[in-house]
This record gives C-alpha cells, structure tokens and sequence, in this order.
C-alpha cells in the first residue's frame, strides 16, 4: 500500500458524508494489527450498527479508543464495562484523557461506575477512583464502602457528605482514609490543622488550607516550613502576611500578592514576578469562576495572574471580557479565546495572527464565534499563507478560488482547500492522491462514494 493512501483513509474515516455501509466495512478493518482508525471510532452519532461493531470488535484499541470517546453517549460507552479486556474497562472507568476546554463531559451512570468498582482487575477500579467525570453525587456514595480507596475518593465529595459520614471518615480505621478526610475538615477545625501538621505528608496542603492557631502560623514562619503554602492560607494572621509581603523567597512574595483581602494599592506595592507563561491558577477566583462579581475583581485587578485566571472562565459577563481585552496581555487573549465561548472577533483574529500553526487551526475550526464573512476578500492574496487558508472559510468564497488555493505554496492553506466541498471535482480527486492533501481530501464531504470505495480498496479493507 502506498504510503499516502492511509492518509487518505484516515481523511474518509472523519468524512461526515460517509455512508454507513462504508463506516461498518471501515470499523471491521483490523488495520494491519493497529484497528480501525481512530477518527472512525471517535466519529459523533454512529449509528447503532457500528456501535454494534465496535463493541464485538476483536482488537481491543478499537473498543479502548470507543470507550474514551468524548462524542460517545455515556450508555452507549458503558455497553463495555463487562468488556473481556481489563484496559478497555479501565479505559471507561477512567473516561476521555483529553476534551475541548469549552465541552463538559457527561459521567457514566452511577450503577455502571458501582459494577466498576466491583470489578475483578485493580487497574479498573483505580481507574475509575482517578477519573475526573465522575458524578458528585456518586463520589459521595463511597463514603460507606468497604475499599479504603474508595472511602478515601469519597472526602472529594465532603461539602456535599452528611455530618455522620464526615465523622466516620475521620475516624477510619484506614490512616490514608482519615488523612483526606482530615484535609478537608481542617479548613474549619484549627484542632484538626494541628494534628495534621505532626504528619509530614500532609503538612504543606495542611498549611495552604487549615483553620490555624497563631502558634502554629508562627512556629512555621519562624521555621520557614512551606512558606509559600502557607501565604495561601486564608486564616495567617494579617501581621504575619505583612511579614511574608518582604520575604526573601520570591515565591513566598508572589503567592502573598495574590491573596483575596489585598487591596489593590496594597497588592502592588509588593515585590513580585510573573513568569510570562504563567496562566494563573488562583484557588479563590478559580473557585469562583461563575461568579461575576469574584470574575469582575479579578479581571480589573492589575496583577497578571488575578486577570490571566479570571480569563478562564466559561461565564464572563461582556463587562468583563470588554476589561479583559484592555489588558494588553497575550496570554489574557490567548485563554480567552480557549475557555470563553463568546469572545470578540478581534481577540480571535489577534490569536489566530500570534499563535499560528496547529493551534490556529484548531481554532478557527471549532470556535463558534471565529468569523467567516468577508475573509475571501479581504485574505486571499495575502503575503502570509496562514491568513490565505482562511479566505476558505468565508461562503463567498467562489469554486475557481478554491482550486487557486489548492494550489497555493502554503501546504495549511492547500490543505484547508482540499476539504472545502466546493472544490471542483476533477481537483478533488486530484488532491486525493498528493501525499500531503490526500487527508484533506478524504475528509472533503463532496467526495463521491465511489472515491470513498477506491479508497477503501486501496488500502486493503476488505469489502
């Protein structure tokens, strides 16, 4: 098989204009040992025949790349928790390693993630006590069981467990299971913060969060134990921030100044530095990230890290993001344009023009909000071959500039070309056998099923 043909195999696995009796022949292929292709496994509503075919498939990559879908329905992936293979049911219990920013990923049913957690591989049931899609209400139904891992998962849920199941956590006669359970009850329990800070295990994360005592806030100081946990913790008596505000360790500064009480005039008088790829992960405005008046502090704060971490949220009110665009900091632009779904076309198009490559394309694909209009007109002959790919974008574009940018000297741009569908046909199939468009052209929904077929021919999927 020439090299080039699984490229294009890999193009018509993702054409949504696949008709399903060449999806079921594609999901059968065993890939030469390696399975179908992913694209195929990962497409959104397969219909209940490939569904059917995947879960019988005999490679079991194919079932574990089904079973960490983020397009899959949470019934239909949960079809595999009685799979033979222990990392297909692991790969469910865990769940999608990777989605958009801008996507939630739906859990598997409650009863489902119980019978995976009674399964009989201990890789699954770790799994699925890892995994960060489990329902809330399901994390708290560990409280009472009989594994200590999962007892332990269970404090994850603590706001929502009741008191006697608090109690009974910190009394456990497990001491991994008690230890979480004490973290989060040490955030109100300064008798419990002391305890705690006897283990060294949990003596920083006790210190960024605990209730203390003056005592124990002086004795670290005076010690310089995790100094900078400790200047995240909200309960440090106000003298003793104004002592950490001068530390010599930068990072003890740096943490001080992002402290919530902090007024403004007071928050940059101290000695700090941002890196300048330091996102900003602040427990108080993460927190608070659909909030608007924890999002609006933060956002006209003038410490980077306040603005870089309010930047994140999915919920900003337009105030805010109008205050975010001021900034002048890529990296407030840049996170905008991941995490928020409605941010303005110009932020978009500044990212886009900044970050370039793989990134750029990404977005301009999948962002809702990344503009169309006008892009033919105002992009096509530009000198810059990244702003000539999105003159496909726009509907005006005509078939003629099409094939003209399927040729273009920019390969993201003949790419970006090869899959709109108003390329012309004799084109199309042109492209399908240049080794760097042949993906491209698969994926081109215009692409006639009999070229599907050749393809599938070609690269040795049996009919």
């Amino acid at each position: 098989m020439v090299a080039f043909h699984a490229s294009a195999l890999d193009g018509v696995a993702r054409n949504p204009a696949l008709p399903t009796p060449l999806l079921l022949r594609l999901l059968a292929f065993d890939g030469g040992g390696d399975g179908p292709p992913r694209h195929a496994l990962q497409r959104a509503g397969l219909p209940q025949p490939a569904i059917a075919v995947i879960l019988a498939h005999p490679y079991p990559g194919a079932r574990i790349e089904f079973a960490m879908s983020t397009r899959a329905e949470p019934a239909q992936r949960a079809r595999l928790a009685d799979d033979p293979s222990p990392k297909v049911r692991a790969a469910l219990a865990y769940g999608p390693e990777w989605r958009d920013p801008r996507t939630t990923v739906a859990p598997l049913p409650n009863d489902v993630c119980a019978h995976l957690l009674n399964d009989p591989d201990p890789s699954v049931r770790t799994a699925l006590l890892n995994s960060p899609h489990l329902a809330p209400s399901f994390v708290a139904s560990l409280a009472a069981h009989r594994d200590p891992a999962a007892r332990r998962s269970a404090a994850r849920a603590w706001q929502i467990l009741a008191p006697g199941e608090r109690s009974a956590l910190l009394a456990d006669p497990d001491p991994e299971v008690r230890r979480a359970a004490a973290l989060w009850e040490c955030r109100r329990d300064a008798h419990v913060t002391t305890e705690l800070l006897r283990d060294p295990k949990s003596a920083a994360e006790t210190l960024r969060r605990g209730l203390l005592v003056r005592a124990d806030a002086e004795r670290c100081v005076a010690e310089r134990t995790h100094l900078a946990a400790l200047a995240e913790n909200p309960s440090l008596p106000v003298d003793l921030v104004e002592r950490l505000a001068n530390d010599p360790d930068e990072a003890v500064r740096l943490a001080i100044s992002l402290r919530p009480e902090l007024d403004e005039a007071r928050r940059m008088s101290i000695d700090f530095t941002v890196g300048v790829l330091a996102k900003g992960d602040v427990e108080w405005v993460r927190d608070g990230l659909a909030e608007p008046e924890v999002l609006r502090r933060a956002a006209a704060s003038a410490h980077p890290l306040l603005r870089r971490a309010a930047a994140q949220s999915p919920h900003l009110p337009p105030d805010v993001v109008s205050v975010l665009m001021r900034t002048e900091d890529p990296l407030v632009e840049d996170l905008l344009s991941v995490h928020h779904p409605d941010p303005p076309e110009e932020v978009l198009m500044r990212v886009y023009a900044r970050l370039g490559g793989t990134f750029s394309a990404w977005m301009a694909e999948t962002h809702p909000r990344f503009p169309r209009e006008g892009l033919a007109a105002r992009y096509a002959d530009h000198s810059d071959g990244n702003y000539r790919r999105l003159a496909v974008r726009d509907p005006a574009a005509t078939p003629a500039l099409i094939e003209r940018l399927s040729h273009d000297p920019a390969v993201w741009t003949r790419q970006a070309a090869a899959n709109d569908p108003r390329l012309p046909l004799h084109r199309l199939r042109e492209a399908l056998r240049v080794p760097e468009l042949a993906s491209s052209a698969g994926a081109n929904p215009a692409l006639p099923e009999d070229e599907m077929t050749a393809v599938l021919n070609r690269a040795g999927v049996p009919a």
